[in-house]
């Protein structure tokens, strides 16, 4: 499938989400049967092991960069067991934390997180997440880092429902005064115990998702990170150091690794980048582009940032990708739990 074709399927989601629609599939009703019956036969090797119980990571990072009288940056975790770090032991190695620490780092402010984010969540939770989140209007996130789809994919919620929940959350938030940053569906196809044919069916379901997802959260004023195969050399070189003891969920390495990449995203939208990175570099192959071409380049390429740009265009609203130099986020010191006021 052809770069333009991959777009028209990703706006086609991306507009049955937005005008109604359902049907769409992703890996076409021919291979529903084939990829049963090929999950059926992973499920007996992945999860095996799995720690359902995830760190509680909730708290305030950075305390040495305290001011008097000037309150803690906020961020917010929603999604799935991704966001919420299940497959670790420490709550300094879930990606929420890391992303805190990394953010008090750079804005050198203290950053409170919390974490609402469910193990096992697919994007139909998110309303309730948000609820959540927005439940004290005095409360209000300064930013809010969504992870979710890869269950999306695996207990076939049709796409165009998948996209419409993301969108509606992206939309609450925004309208809260959030800033929004979507790590989107990551690559369901670098699961090891997975083999051909779902390998490839997966990669596809979930780079559809990915763009799709892409599409609808810009749209709503969101930017997005691509998770994509994120570990895909690693792990080819190194499986068990990326991947946790049930194959399935990330380990701390696999986690830092997603952290470096969304980290300069999360900066960008709190204005604490260089503002000439804003701008494309076409040295590293940054563009303005149609959004949905936008999301197809960033859900083949991990890492990617794609963020709204000029409002429309002869193809549709048009958009900013972005490769950012990525960041190594050193492991947090554990942060004492702080209950909400």
């Amino acid at each position: 499938m052809t770069s333009m074709s991959r777009a028209r399927v990703a706006r086609r989601i991306a507009a049955g989400a937005a005008y109604g629609g359902g049907g769409l599939g992703l890996a076409g009703a021919a291979a529903v049967g084939l990829l049963l019956a090929e999950v059926q036969m992973a499920k007996r090797h992945v999860g095996n092991g799995t720690n359902n119980r995830v760190p509680v990571a909730d708290g305030v990072y950075g305390r040495g960069y305290d001011i008097p009288g000037e309150p803690p940056l906020s961020l917010v975790m929603l999604g799935d067991s991704t966001a919420a770090g299940q497959g670790v032991h420490r709550a300094g190695q879930t990606p929420g934390a890391l992303l805190a620490s990394g953010l008090a780092a750079v804005a050198e402010r203290p950053v409170r997180l919390r974490n609402v984010a469910a193990p096992g969540a697919q994007s139909d939770d998110l309303d309730r997440q948000v609820a959540l989140v927005l439940a004290d209007p005095a409360q209000a996130p300064d930013i809010c880092v969504i992870m979710v789809g890869a269950n999306d994919v695996t207990r076939r919620m049709p796409p165009t429902r998948s996209v419409r929940y993301l969108s509606a959350a992206v939309r609450r938030l925004r309208t809260a005064g959030a800033e929004v940053v979507v790590g989107t569906c990551p690559d369901l196809g670098t699961i090891e115990p997975v083999q051909q044919p779902l390998r490839w069916l997966a990669r596809r379901a979930s780079r559809q998702l990915a763009a799709a997802q892409t599409i609808g959260a810009v749209e709503q004023g969101g930017r997005t990170v691509s998770l994509g195969d994120l570990l895909g050399p690693e792990f080819e070189a190194n499986p068990r150091e990326l991947f946790g003891p049930d194959n399935y969920h990330p380990s701390a390495e696999g986690y830092a690794t997603a952290a470096m990449a969304v980290l300069p995203t999360v900066c960008a939208a709190l204005g604490l980048w260089p503002a000439e990175e804003d701008r494309p570099d076409v040295s590293r192959r940054e563009a303005f582009l149609p959004v949905a071409r936008a999301a197809v380049e960033a859900a083949s390429e991990a890492g990617t940032e794609v963020t709204a740009a000029m409002p429309t265009g002869p193809r549709g609203p048009w958009a900013l990708l972005k490769r950012r130099r990525r960041r190594r986020v050193p492991e947090p010191q554990p942060a004492p739990v702080t209950p909400s006021v």
